[in-house]
């Protein structure tokens, strides 16, 4: 079982890198990307993942743009080196850690290819570590993860219309995370008696910093995991950037205000207010632009969910009108969207993620999937 790994100094316990040290079946790492155009013009999402207790690798890549999603699927064996990050036309090449990432798909059966760059615009920062119980008391994530801001460039294209993405109009945020996490087909038991939560996270650009928050909510609004920092651009961008480092902020999330299209849950307005360590105030204010479904990225999907074994490269496609999305399926609830930000008069852009299952009556939903009243 040696790999190209073990001729590194990395080794964490006494056995080669490609053998996990955690047995559990839900053991994972994955990369997930986005890009969105600053206008909103468009979002582009893909993803990486390796289970290696499953054996399993897929990849994915998503495209919104005007009224549709496609969605491109992959599924494989996993690499035993995990220097390997491909499977099928999909590979992900770290060129540069922590700085420049190097994306493509290859021509497919599907009509969706894509050549993209990924530059970074501040170190890696880690966030804190989650850990969740499904209410009947088995851990179901112990994760860690670690966030980035940068921009993107290159190409996209579906069915021959291509979109060009440049540096200096496509935003980015990454996530690199590992750990456990539900993968795959999950193991026969007692069912999960874990209430539903929300979870609602905020990377944004802005000129001359980058700020994030993140947390889960209860019914009825308590937060929990909540976590939210200020990160300084500086030149050169750092490969890491540390909790301790100059101009490094944690903010604590105090509560939101949501606004949601009538009938979903679909949030077109948000306000995130934090306490700075000074210990006031600040509102993040939010305006959704565009969003995408992230089931194109293999999140919910019932057909391509994460760590399932399809067959060797088969590849799929999916095809979605946003704007006929019913807005009771459990699948699209998962949502990404590009927005536009505000905190007092300084303006940016990023992405707001959104989760909400449940009767969260602090948003006026008492049912697993109710809609926001219709307007008058």
């Amino acid at each position: 079982m040696l790999t190209s790994f073990d001729d590194y100094p990395v080794h964490q316990i006494p056995l080669p890198v490609a053998v996990p040290a955690a047995s559990d079946r839900n053991a994972y790492g994955r990369y997930w990307f986005g890009a969105a155009h600053q206008d909103g013009r468009f979002i582009v999402e893909a993803a990486f993942g390796r289970y290696p207790n499953l054996g399993v690798a897929d990849a994915h890549l998503s495209v919104s743009r005007g009224n549709v999603q496609d969605a491109f699927h992959v599924s494989g064996s996993a690499p035993a080196d995990p220097a390997v990050t491909a499977v099928g036309p999909f590979t992900l090449r770290v060129a540069d850690p922590m700085r420049r990432l190097h994306l493509t798909l290859a021509d497919n059966a599907t009509g969706i290819t894509a050549d993209l760059e990924w530059r970074a615009r501040v170190g890696a920062f880690e966030e804190d570590h989650t850990v969740m119980h499904d209410g009947v008391g088995r851990v179901i994530v112990d994760m860690a993860r670690f966030l980035q801001f940068g921009t993107w460039a290159g190409t996209v294209t579906v069915d021959g219309e291509t979109l060009e993405l440049r540096h200096d109009e496509v935003v980015g945020v990454r996530d690199r995370s590992w750990g456990v996490r539900p993968v795959g087909a999950q193991p026969a038991g007692k069912p999960a008696a874990q209430i539903p939560n929300a979870w609602l996270w905020a990377p944004i650009h802005f000129a001359g910093e980058c700020r994030t928050l993140g947390y889960f909510q209860k019914p009825g609004g308590q937060i929990w995991r909540g976590d939210g920092f200020v990160l300084p651009v500086v030149d050169p961008v750092p490969r890491i950037t540390g909790h301790d480092d100059p101009g490094v902020l944690r903010v604590e999330p105090l509560g939101d205000r949501l606004e949601f299209a009538p009938g979903t849950r679909r949030v077109t307005r948000a306000e995130f207010d934090v306490r700075l360590p000074d210990g006031t105030v600040s509102t993040l204010e939010l305006e959704p632009l565009r969003h995408i479904m992230m089931k194109g990225l293999g999140y919910t999907s019932p057909e391509w969910a994460h760590g399932h074994w399809k067959g060797e490269g088969v590849v799929g496609r999916e095809t979605w009108k946003l704007d006929e999305a019913d807005p009771r399926d459990p699948t699209a609830q998962h949502l990404h969207h590009v927005v536009k930000a505000r905190v007092g008069d300084r303006e940016g852009v990023g992405f707001l993620e959104q989760i909400v299952f449940g009767p969260h009556t602090q948003y006026g939903f008492r049912d697993i999937l109710d809609g926001a009243p219709e307007s008058r």
